[in-house]
């Protein structure tokens, strides 16, 4: 018995070893590729510029040297807003962008990033990974743009911008000229802004010359890299309009049909591994830079409770709109805010609860 046991294992452990001595030459056997990736970010922005890096660097390792991917800061190849046309048009093989700044074309797009009052981090990566959020919407970016989109990052719940004026009510947003990108400008045209979308490189010197009266951006860490704090003192939160906003890593699909399955697997891990960088980055740093910001002077405010209602009854009223207009829209939508329904059912019992007893515990 004692025989057999052991030549079980030696076999087991033979089996395991020649899958092991396998793994290179599985990796030998495929060919060089080199691909350039341009992102919507500038250098600057060491997390969210950087998650492209933390991929490119991933799909190097994994490949053994042989698939690389050059990343390239907005501006570099094309400008930021047209990373979504390079890919298509097959320019450059992939990007890596916040998909809502391409609104313009189809709304549906914004879905894919944050749409207001959407979901928060955690909640979208459920819908997109395990709720069929993936699925669904690469139908509409195969049909609609011929590339294949990656989840590759999230910033979590965003500040709601720097103004130079307080904003106290409703009134108070009429006439604000508002750097503010996708879904939310259109909402915000309800309640008499003026929406401006600008690359995140120009937000700086259009509020300190005054062109715009406020911006939002993400977050403390980035915000204080940028300076707003030295051109507005009103520091809002929070940003409705982006509760868990996704970047994404976009493919040409006819060089992702080039790929081997083995490459295809490596740049779907390599896309992950930066979307936990991302996260995980901007929670460990972000707390540290909103002290520096108060500590300097900036003034953090919570949008008035008036204000918040009255953006989310223009959120609902834009959504029935563009539903009535737009099939696309619809179909993804519908199914984001299904999936979202019970999310807050289930965050209401135990995540919120647990978080709300902490910050007046830790107070």
């Amino acid at each position: 018995m004692e025989r057999r046991s052991f030549i079980r294992k030696a076999g087991a452990s033979a089996a395991t070893g020649g899958a092991i001595l396998a793994a290179p030459a599985i990796i030998s056997a495929q060919p060089t590729i080199r691909w350039r990736l341009a992102s919507s970010f500038p250098k600057s922005l060491d997390t969210i510029y950087g998650a492209a890096e933390v991929m490119s660097k991933a799909v190097s390792a994994m490949s053994g040297g042989k698939f690389q991917i050059s990343v390239h800061a907005a501006g570099e190849l094309v400008p930021a807003f047209q990373v979504l046309d390079a890919v298509q048009q097959g320019n450059i093989e992939m990007g890596h962008t916040a998909l809502y700044y391409f609104f313009g074309k189809d709304p549906t797009w914004a879905v894919a990033t944050a749409i207001p009052f959407g979901l928060n981090c955690r909640q979208f990566q459920a819908w997109w990974y395990q709720g069929g959020g993936s699925q669904i919407f690469n139908e509409f970016a195969e049909k609609s743009a011929g590339v294949y989109t990656m989840l590759a990052g999230n910033t979590g719940a965003q500040m709601g911008g720097w103004f130079r004026k307080e904003v106290t009510s409703v009134e108070d947003l009429k006439g604000l000229k508002f750097r503010v990108g996708g879904f939310a400008g259109q909402v915000l045209t309800k309640l008499g802004v003026v929406p401006q979308q600008i690359p995140g490189g120009d937000i700086y010197p259009a509020l300190e010359k005054g062109t715009i009266d406020a911006a939002e951006w993400i977050g403390p860490y980035d915000d204080e890299k940028l300076g707003f704090n030295k051109v507005a003192k009103f520091y809002y939160y929070p940003g409705w309009w982006e509760g868990g906003p996704g970047l994404h890593a976009i493919v040409n699909q006819k060089a992702l049909a080039t790929l081997t399955p083995e490459y295809k697997a490596i740049l779907e891990a390599a896309a992950e591994q930066a979307n936990g960088f991302m996260m995980a980055k901007y929670d460990a740093v972000n707390p540290q830079a909103l002290k520096r910001l108060v500590g300097s002077g900036t003034q953090l405010k919570p949008f008035p409770r008036p204000v918040m209602d009255a953006c989310f009854k223009a959120a609902q009223e834009v959504y029935t709109e563009t539903n009535a207009a737009n099939a696309n829209f619809k179909k993804v939508s519908d199914h984001y805010f299904n999936f979202q329904r019970d999310q807050i059912s289930w965050f209401r019992v135990t995540e919120n609860t647990f978080d709300d007893y902490m910050a007046s515990a830790k107070r």
